[in-house]
């Protein structure tokens, strides 16, 4: 035998000792993971967009592709949206939690009737593309809307303000289709405290917990990002059914309250949660939050120096700006936060929650909802297999969804759990 026929032969053996996946590049097993399981994202702040913008006048709206809406001559100037059709197509989306966000107010009342509103303008969304989009009330519905090959939604409202302090006005935005509810926005509420306020309650409530049961009994996941770290231990300590964090990063690699400690994380894993990796840059990277923090210290600053002078102190503000760009945040942060997860939990509780149209910007490579396999590329690169790659997309969260759906069917014959209306 020749040595250049040797030689072929054990380049052939190893090519066939070799398993399929490894001889793939990190882009062909991304793409199988994305084929196989499309994304199913956590948080998108579309109908808040759509509020923001015009006002919920939605019939003249062209979703299919929204690149031409920057409007950098109002006031204030806004970026062009995150999201459309076309892009959502492209970013192998196939499932979506619509988040129907509304600014936290002393009125509740007020807060109920624009979730209801903004509920509604999530319906019309859906409605007016019916070979795209598909609007899911339970797993079997958005299964079978994916399988279609539309993109499924679900509704998500972000803060316990929405239900207004009323386990009855709870259950019936669950009826109306909302799947998921933060307890907490920006600020505390009566019954839960929020991360980025200063703690009154230490955690939940007695009227938080009996929350976090109906919510249980009734089968509405249990969201926890924007909570405190006390919230967050009360409610995974109430917990029957499995809670997620639609849109969170780990403190950990940042230590920014809005993202998950530490402490909790053996916690969700115990509950059989997820953490839905987020993709705003503040939260995802420190050397960005320290950025944020400097400016804001900055402002505040110049206001005191100049409290009758607005314009020069924006005008030294225009000027700071100028010498202090916003740190570059790149796909392999998100990274970074992924596999921090998977190394203290495992990838079983890992998925994505974007939060796009509802942040000033994203990372680099992932500016908007087409971006998400540049981030599977780059977690394939890191050794991740199709498997994972595929419960990372959708699996771990479809499998949290079917748990709370299991849980929910078993309490079939328990009551309501009830409160006495205010007089």
């Amino acid at each position: 035998m020749t040595k250049s026929i040797l030689l072929a032969g054990l380049a052939a053996f190893a090519l066939i000792s070799v398993p399929a996946a490894a001889q793939q590049s990190p882009e062909a097993v991304a793409a199988a993971a994305l084929k196989k399981a499309p994304v199913f994202d956590g948080h998108n702040d579309v109908p808040w967009a759509l509020r923001e913008r015009v006002h919920n006048m939605i019939n003249d709206f062209d979703f299919r592709d929204t690149t031409d809406t920057a409007r950098p001559d109002a006031t204030p100037p806004t970026i062009a949206m995150h999201t459309d059709i076309q892009r959502l197509r492209k970013g192998h989306v196939g499932a979506q939690f619509w988040s129907v966000f509304v600014p936290a107010d002393p009125d509740e009342a007020k807060t109920v009737q624009q979730t209801l509103e903004q509920i509604d303008v999530t319906k019309r969304l859906v409605a007016r593309y019916p070979n795209d989009l598909a609007l899911a009330t339970n797993s079997a519905e958005l299964e079978k809307a994916m399988k279609a090959g539309k993109i499924a939604g679900m509704i998500g409202m972000e803060g316990g303000h929405s239900i207004g302090g009323s386990l009855a006005v709870l259950r019936q935005m669950y009826d109306l289709g909302a799947r998921y509810m933060t307890l907490t926005h920006s600020r505390n509420i009566a019954w839960a405290d929020s991360a980025t306020d200063a703690p009154a309650h230490d955690g939940l409530t007695d009227f938080g917990l009996q929350v976090v049961r109906e919510m249980n009994r009734i089968g509405m996941i249990v969201d926890l990002s924007h909570t405190s770290e006390a919230t967050m231990k009360d409610a995974l300590a109430a917990s029957k059914a499995p809670v997620m964090f639609s849109h969170s990063g780990v403190r950990a690699i940042n230590p920014h309250p809005r993202n998950v400690p530490d402490s909790v994380l053996p916690l969700v894993k115990a509950n059989g949660g997820i953490i839905m990796v987020v993709l705003l840059p503040s939260f995802l990277d420190a050397d960005v939050r320290a950025q944020g923090l400097a400016r804001t210290a900055e402002q505040a600053r110049l206001k005191a120096m100049y409290p009758g002078d607005p314009a020069a102190a924006d005008a030294g503000l225009k000027a700071w700006d100028a010498g202090h760009p916003v740190p570059t945040t790149t796909v392999a942060k998100v990274a970074d936060h992924i596999d921090h997860i998977r190394t203290m939990i495992g990838v079983d509780h890992v998925g994505l929650g974007g939060d796009y149209d509802g942040m000033d910007s994203a990372p680099v490579g992932m500016e908007d909802v087409s971006g998400y396999p540049a981030l599977f590329t780059e977690l394939a690169k890191r050794g991740y297999s199709q498997a994972d790659l595929e419960k990372i997309a959708s699996g771990n969260m479809l499998r949290v969804l079917k748990a709370v759906e299991a849980y929910a069917a078993s309490q079939k014959g328990q009551p309501p759990v009830e409160t006495p209306v205010a007089e």
